[in-house]
């Protein structure tokens, strides 16, 4: 609120993307991509979703799962071989827990109990699909759905019956596992050409995302396409690339999980990123606390980030604000 008066609203969008990863080889872009995607990042994503729609909190983000991600989630055969990956990982982690350094032998703790958590909650309820779980998440009102194209193709390169073909699939896919269809994309690549936006009318999608140069960076309001009934909201870059920078984004802050340096014996990442110019033999061990503590810092700056984002917009065009954060 600034002077009494609602400033805008801030909406954070997540979406993900993999091609279709059965048979298709393990390490390091083949299944293991989906497993380590799903245990790392969408299981605990999803998680505190509940918790917080639990709480009665609604509208937490806009989510954009693809036909393929979605149908990878309730494929037997994916879903088997995650099973079996994520119990590899608890022994794994057994393993790692005999090495002779301490930093390893917690390290190993931590990954136990992780492995140990994500097994019971595979077990418990995603083994019978995961469109269950995220359709539990939509009915509650916590997330909003994005639908996209059935492979998430870069729509404007193809030809208009096909772009047609694919949007109707991808939506009709949507439709049979979440029971709705989704009145909103994201258009993959955040791609855009003039005509798109009769596509999307034509099929009842009424809002997409773009980059914000796209619109030359004034993204502080949906924007009408035309004369189609469709809007579309960009990207405020000023705010996402506080998180997505590769230079100056919080991931690489000292205390994170250094991402590309491995224990090849283990198979876990045992290293902070300590700096970018640390070699990676001297990159010093990952601390859970320390990690936690940057989250708490880098959360209360971000919340402040987008605060003061929406005042300065607000203020400056005399109405409420939006501010689109997206993450790919």
């Amino acid at each position: 609120m600034s002077r009494g008066r609602p400033v805008g609203t801030f909406c954070l969008v997540l979406h993900t993307h993999l091609p279709w990863l059965a048979h298709a080889g393990a390490w390091p872009v083949g299944e293991e991509w989906f497993h380590q995607a799903f245990t790392q990042s969408w299981r605990r994503v999803v998680r505190v979703l509940e918790d917080l729609a639990g709480q009665g909190r609604r509208d937490l983000v806009t989510l954009g799962v693809t036909p393929v991600v979605a149908a990878m989630l309730d494929d037997p055969y994916c879903l088997r071989e995650l099973h079996t990956w994520a119990g590899f990982w608890q022994v794994r982690a057994e393993g790692l827990a005999a090495r002779p350094q301490p930093h390893l032998r917690d390290l190993a703790t931590y990954e136990f109990r992780a492995a140990t958590r994500c097994l019971a909650d595979l077990e418990s309820r995603w083994l019978s699909g995961g469109s269950a779980v995220l359709r539990g998440l939509a009915e509650a009102g916590a997330v909003e759905l994005l639908g996209g194209p059935a492979t998430h193709p870069f729509q404007p390169l193809l030809d208009p019956r096909v772009a047609a073909l694919q949007l109707r699939t991808g939506l009709d896919d949507a439709r049979l596992r979440f029971g709705r269809s989704p009145t909103g994309i994201w258009a993959p690549e955040c791609g855009y050409t003039p005509g798109l936006e009769r596509l999307y009318a034509g099929h009842g999608v009424g809002t997409f995302l773009v980059d914000g140069p796209a619109l030359r960076g004034d993204t502080a309001a949906a924007r009408p396409v035309g004369d189609s009934g469709v809007v579309c909201f960009g990207r405020d870059l000023a705010v996402t690339y506080r998180v997505w920078s590769p230079r100056a984004g919080y991931p690489g802050g000292p205390a994170y999980r250094d991402f590309h340096t491995f224990d090849h014996a283990s198979g876990f990442r045992p290293a902070r990123v300590t700096s970018r110019r640390t070699p990676t033999d001297r990159k010093r061990p990952w601390d859970p606390d320390a990690a936690r503590a940057a989250v708490r810092r880098d959360a209360a700056d971000f919340v402040a980030l987008v605060r003061g984002r929406l005042a300065d917009l607000s203020e400056r065009d005399g109405r409420p604000a939006v501010v689109v954060a997206g993450y790919d």
